[in-house]
């Protein structure tokens, strides 16, 4: 199932999308982190503010589980692709609101997707300004209520365009970015996949950027 955004999240005519870190997933990831730290070794888990979940948050989470960053792997606390541990961080938007798109109609500065048939799309709040990567369109999908649906034209600097077909989206849905796959959400590996950047980067980059928020 899909997890909602909090409750304190703009309302849908804003264009910040909320960088969400999970306290529940940092929990569960890190004893495993402390067995893989241990065995060899890792990066240092509060460089780059965290690797963009936020340094004094990450701390005062450990500090409770009464356990020290520096035998953790970040890779494993954080949930990394490749860890098999739980992605602590995702990011999500809203969709600002929908509207038709007919065959050979252009989309985004310089047009560069052109509809192949009649379709509807979205306007979503995420853009480079917040992490969402240029090169991730008509490179990488989203996630809308549990379907999937490609980012298609340029991303700008706030908003995206999604070609969300034949589904219903109402103005305020929920957009996932990336998250956790086991929930449906495209995965960060995706992302890194489609912009030659590492998993590292893109999550200290969006933590910057994006409106960064805990959920439990």
């Amino acid at each position: 199932m899909t997890s909602t955004l909090p409750a304190r999240l703009p309302e849908a005519g804003g264009v910040a999308p909320v960088a969400l870190v999970s306290e529940s997933a940092l929990r569960r990831n890190a004893p495993l982190a402390l067995a893989a730290g241990i065995a060899t070794g890792g990066d240092d888990v509060l460089a780059a503010d965290a690797w963009g979940h936020g340094a004094e948050w990450v701390r005062s989470v450990l500090e409770d589980l009464g356990m020290d960053a520096a035998p953790l792997d970040a890779a494993v606390l954080f949930g990394m692709p490749g860890s098999h541990a739980q992605p602590v961080l995702s990011l999500r938007g809203r969709a600002l609101g929908t509207k038709p798109l007919l065959r050979g109609e252009g989309v985004s500065y310089g047009y560069t997707h052109r509809a192949p048939h009649d379709t509807t799309v979205a306007l979503v709040t995420g853009g480079y300004a917040q992490g969402v990567v240029r090169s991730l369109g008509n490179a990488a999908t989203v996630a809308i209520g549990g379907r999937r649906h490609r980012i298609v034209g340029r991303v700008a600097m706030d908003v995206c365009v999604v070609d969300v077909e034949d589904a219903t989206v109402e103005r305020g849905a929920e957009v996932v970015f990336f998250g956790d796959p086991a929930e449906g959400h495209p995965s960060l590996e995706e992302w890194t996949d489609a912009t030659d950047l590492g998993a590292a980067e893109i999550v200290a980059l969006v933590g910057v950027r994006a409106d960064r928020r805990v959920s439990a």
